[in-house]
């Protein structure tokens, strides 16, 4: 399953900036797989964190082997250690124990997300042990699909702001400039800034000046936009 879009979301971003209608054009349809499993996405994404895209990739399979289905109950049966058996630290491995503990005593109700507005729901993600804002904004967007989101604090989405539009620095006021023109379709021109910061089109450099140092977690950043390539254009997936 892919993350859906098509001719709307796409014929407003080209009406609302002509630089991004340009990099659509160029780029084609792009698609990100999705995973419309909430307990299964926070899990998945808290085992990411700060780790490779084969890594996370690695220990999901592992966990998927060993527990078969992803829920509370297999993680509660499975308990901190057989998790970290699987690859992960022990802090994320408690994490994951507290977030299904959570889940089964009805503290955390999985459902009452889903009907949360964006704010409600990033806040409720990110009051999760082991989840921060940044978690939470990715799991509305590649779980519950969410329309409308762009991350200030993802580094590719700033490092594809930089090359598209040609800025060195992408300041809080001048990222809520582009939050408002490309909304409300701001997760698809995320799908677009992340195919330009992963190289889909070779010629945009970065804008960066040379010699500033690099965020630490750029390396972790650029890793998530290599599954953001354009693969086919079309419709509505």
């Amino acid at each position: 399953m892919y993350f859906e879009y098509g001719e709307t979301e796409l014929a407003y971003l080209r009406s609302k900036d002509q630089r991004l209608a340009e990099v659509i054009d160029r780029v084609g349809h792009v698609e990100r797989e999705v995973d419309p499993d909430l307990f299964a996405a926070v899990v998945h994404h808290i085992v990411g964190q700060q780790i490779s895209t084969r890594a996370q990739a690695t220990i999901w399979q592992r966990m998927r082997d060993g527990l078969g289905a992803v829920n509370a109950e297999t993680v509660l049966a499975a308990g901190v250690p057989a998790l970290q058996a699987f690859g992960m630290t022990f802090r994320k491995a408690e994490y994951i124990t507290d977030f299904a503990e959570r889940v089964q005593s009805g503290a955390f109700d999985l459902d009452a997300v889903w009907r949360m507005s964006d704010e409600d729901a990033i806040r409720a993600l990110s009051g999760l042990k082991g989840v921060g804002v940044w978690t939470a904004e990715m799991i509305l967007l590649f779980c519950m699909q969410r329309p409308n989101i762009l991350s200030f604090d993802d580094l590719a989405i700033q490092r594809g702001l930089r090359m598209v539009y040609h800025h060195r620095k992408i300041t809080r006021q001048l990222f809520e400039k582009y939050r408002r023109r490309f909304s409300p379709y701001c997760s698809v021109a995320s799908l677009y800034l992340w195919a330009v910061a992963g190289g889909a089109i070779p010629e945009m450099r970065d804008w960066r000046p040379k010699g500033t140092s690099k965020p630490k977690a750029i390396t972790h950043a650029k890793a998530r936009t290599a599954d953001c390539q354009p693969k086919a254009k079309g419709g509505k997936r």
